[in-house]
């Protein structure tokens, strides 16, 4: 097999939140990349869909020659019209069921990976959906043998928060080394992996401020971080911390590593939110099949204006489509 640009199967686009802009940045989506691709179809009622041509399918073979000149849908009908802005528990199941059946073709190799809409987890949760959220959800779905990790990335940076949806007391009760020495050998394989970086660099984050100060702002990142990084480069990873988290992010920091490693979510999701909250993507490493997201949510108060921007959506895409095909290339002889 030649080593060239691999095409694989479309990629499978999930409706999240049929009150969001799913539909609207679905449809913008197909327009920006309809010419060159990567080809995509979405699970979801077609009427979400106001703003592009609809070309209903039976199965995900039928979306790359339908692809050029219309977005591909594969009916999943609401149990109840969606109105923009207004949550309906009704549709709940419509939802589940959209990221089941993408997640299914996906592991049977008939799409090229999963891109995620966004999803209302209060809706979902009313509706006895049992996951604190997607990345909780697909790990379930796709039968990982270690809890799945979230990345986010954008050009230039891609950070992962080893404590995710807690609150702040919360994850600090939660962090110790052993978790932060998983995520850091998942973090390793799926740049390897995923990325195609032979030799990932890694930065750790301290937890307090200054990274404790040699323990006289709390010895948290001399008993818990500090071990991590030495039994991560023990084991042949080239982790380097803990690093004062308020000088990681700066243009000549970020030329020193592939990826930070932090230790809450907001420690690494308000910087590369900053840096680019269009272009940001969604990334659920250890999985067996390639899922990405938009970077945002289901953006309510704007559903149903035209004013949504479909940016993160197309670079989800986009990355979804690279990422397979650096696993489809490590996988030829």
């Amino acid at each position: 097999m030649q080593h060239g640009t691999v095409k694989g199967p479309p990629l499978a686009l999930t409706m999240g939140e049929p009150a969001g802009i799913g539909g609207e940045i679905a449809a913008k989506a197909w327009w920006a990349v309809r010419a060159a691709g990567p080809a995509f179809f979405l699970l979801g009622d077609p009427a979400l869909v106001k703003d592009a041509p609809v070309a209903l399918i039976e199965a995900p073979e039928q979306a790359a020659s339908a692809f050029p000149h219309a977005l591909p849908v594969l009916p999943l009908p609401l149990a109840a019209p969606a109105m923009p802005g207004l949550l309906d528990p009704a549709n709940a199941p419509a939802v589940i069921a959209s990221i089941e059946q993408a997640v299914g073709f996906a592991l049977a190799g008939r799409a090229g990976g999963v891109v995620t809409n966004p999803i209302q987890k209060s809706v979902l949760t009313a509706a006895g959906f049992a996951h604190p959220g997607h990345t909780e959800f697909l790990g379930e779905l796709a039968g990982t043998a270690q809890p799945p990790v979230m990345m986010l990335a954008c050009p230039g940076l891609r950070v992962v928060p080893v404590t995710v949806h807690l609150s702040l007391r919360a994850a600090l009760d939660r962090l110790t080394t052993d978790i932060i020495v998983e995520h850091g050998r998942i973090v390793a394989a799926a740049l390897r992996r995923d990325f195609g970086i032979a030799q990932p660099r890694i930065a750790v984050a301290g937890l307090n401020p200054h990274a404790g100060e040699a323990g006289t702002m709390g010895d948290e990142d001399i008993r818990i971080v500090a071990p991590a990084v030495e039994a991560l480069r023990a084991s042949g990873i080239a982790a380097r911390g803990p690093f004062p988290p308020d000088t990681m992010f700066t243009p000549r920091a970020r030329a020193t590593y592939d990826c930070v490693l932090g230790m809450y979510h907001d420690q690494v999701l308000i910087p590369i939110k900053t840096l680019d909250m269009d272009g940001g993507v969604n990334i659920t490493l250890g999985l067996r099949i390639v899922r990405t997201s938009p970077d945002h949510g289901t953006a309510l108060d704007i559903a149903g204006r035209g004013q949504a921007d479909a940016g993160s959506l197309i670079a989800a895409l986009r990355l979804a489509a690279e990422i397979a095909d650096t696993r489809r290339k490590a996988a030829c002889p």
